[in-house]
């Protein structure tokens, strides 16, 4: 039986059919692209018609990088966003000011990568850590230092990012010990489409570290 203290976040959703079965094998939180430079990038209708049909207490989260904050309110209200994960230069004030539980994604390259999360704490409910490479926002698709990981939880709730799979997760979670865990590319058939056999051994995985 999967450890609820383990949440899981299937990230890069942009169908329905993959929307349902990561839900059915025990998602948490479901992450939708709104920003047109990721190959997995969704249009806000069909994220809301795939938000409309989500069973109970699977979270929807909003992805975007340097969008205004109203641009990211109206939307959020528009589609009933549970949480607004921000992933680019967004300051304090502007998660702030949100209206919504803010996930706040952060590239992580070395120890000092870490001191950017002091900034917000009180600003931000929760921290994601994804790994630095330049010129990408996220999506990287390769690991970082999970000791680093281990390192930021005096900062606040950690989700663990960056080129998870169903090979690797168990010890990542082993390693860093985050409250969740987010994952893409390491679970996709193509970019904005997941592989239903990777799906499985993923949430396999994730609930043989526990």
């Amino acid at each position: 039986m999967l450890n609820a203290m383990i949440r899981i976040k299937i990230c890069g959703i942009t169908n329905l059919e993959d929307a349902l079965l990561a839900a059915d094998l025990g998602a948490n939180a479901l992450g939708f692209i709104f920003y047109a430079k990721s190959p997995r990038c969704v249009a806000a209708e069909a994220a809301r018609e795939i938000i409309a049909q989500l069973p109970p207490f699977v979270v929807s989260v909003g992805v975007f990088v340097n969008e205004e904050a109203a641009v990211v309110r109206d939307l959020a209200a528009r589609l009933g966003l549970d949480w607004v994960q921000v992933h680019g230069s967004e300051t304090p004030e502007y998660c702030r000011g949100l209206g919504r539980r803010v996930l706040k994604g952060f590239r992580i390259q070395d120890g000092k990568s870490l001191k950017d999360l002091q900034t917000y704490r009180g600003a931000v409910q929760a921290f994601l850590l994804d790994t630095y490479k330049k010129g990408q926002t996220g999506g990287t698709g390769a690991t970082f230092d999970w000791d680093l990981a281990r390192q930021a939880q005096g900062y606040g709730p950690i989700v663990l990012a960056g080129g998870l799979t169903a090979a690797n997760v168990a010890q990542a979670i082993k390693t860093a010990q985050p409250q969740a865990v987010d994952v893409a590319s390491g679970v996709e058939a193509a970019p904005g489409k997941k592989d239903p056999e990777k799906l499985r051994a993923f949430f396999r995985a994730v609930a043989s570290s526990q």
